[in-house]
């Protein structure tokens, strides 16, 4: 399989395109899928990035289909681009065991423990991924670039975000898991991916990182339902909310009363954050 996309889909919304590509990833491994709205505007327009990470169980095409992020994407001029969630079609020992581990569940991080090598998401969002759109998409301008993410997509993002200052104009989440080192799904899939050293795991952790990496110039925004299944026993906001005061980091950390974990909170608050990117990328 080549590594130049290949266009596999393509549905018009909002005056712009959805459209979905599959290409061969040197980072993973693998074949992976990616997805992309064009919001519509002149070829000739340079358009600003927003990344999209999903969570666990999630490909590309969740947020595509389910957000609705599409109608103000396309009013203020951004792309949305969203990757997959980990490698496919590896065949590893035991990476379709469990839904929150493995296939479906990359973390974007960087995998030290020998099995897993090819699980290196943070590598394909930070480097592979941005260069092949700047090298195949005239249109994308990847040095104006946000990033946003749900759940596990918003640990993604934070963490991504937090260690790359320089690469990403703002950031935001969906109740994202800001504290995986202390919470279960975390240590899971720390312990497997990284190995046993809780040092380690720190790397990708937004608040043990938001001391280490505080040179933040925009807010950055979250969401999180009050009615979600996860919030206490895994997503833990408050305790990045701490971190982010100690370090003097502004935050905006919306407590949003009946909502739960799915995408029906996601696009009701969607228009909000592309908003807020679009703020911060113009």
């Amino acid at each position: 399989m080549e590594e130049t996309p290949m266009e596999i889909g393509s549905n018009k919304m909002f005056g712009g395109y959805n459209k979905r590509y599959k290409h061969y990833s040197p980072t993973l491994g693998c074949a992976m899928t990616f997805s992309v709205f064009f919001p519509p505007s002149p070829p000739s327009q340079k358009l600003p990035v927003l990344y999209w990470l999903s969570g666990l169980t999630c490909t590309d095409e969740n947020f595509i289909i389910k957000s609705g992020a599409q109608r103000m994407a396309a009013a203020k001029g951004i792309a949305l681009v969203a990757p997959d969630t980990s490698p496919r079609g590896l065949n590893i020992e035991g990476e379709s065991d469990s839904w929150d581990f493995g296939v479906g569940a990359g973390f974007y991080l960087n995998a030290t423990n020998e099995k897993w090598k090819n699980w290196r998401m943070y590598d394909y969002v930070v480097k592979e991924l941005p260069t092949l759109l700047s090298e195949n998409f005239e249109q994308l301008d990847t040095s104006r670039a946000s990033i946003s993410g749900h759940s596990m997509g918003g640990h993604g993002a934070l963490t991504i975000y937090l260690k790359n200052l320089d690469k990403y104009k703002s950031v935001s989440a969906f109740a994202p898991i800001v504290n995986p080192i202390n919470c279960p799904w975390g240590e899971k899939a720390f312990s497997n991916y990284l190995g046993t050293n809780k040092s380690d795991w720190e790397e990708y952790d937004a608040t043990c990182l938001i001391s280490k990496f505080n040179k933040i110039s925009a807010a950055i925004l979250i969401d999180q339902g009050e009615e979600d299944n996860f919030l206490k026993n895994q997503l833990l906001p408050h305790k990045f909310e701490e971190a982010c005061k100690s370090a003097s980091v502004p935050l905006t950390l919306r407590m949003q009363p009946g909502y739960d974990h799915s995408y029906y909170f996601i696009a009701s608050f969607i228009d909000d954050h592309i908003s807020h990117h679009a703020d911060a990328l113009a």
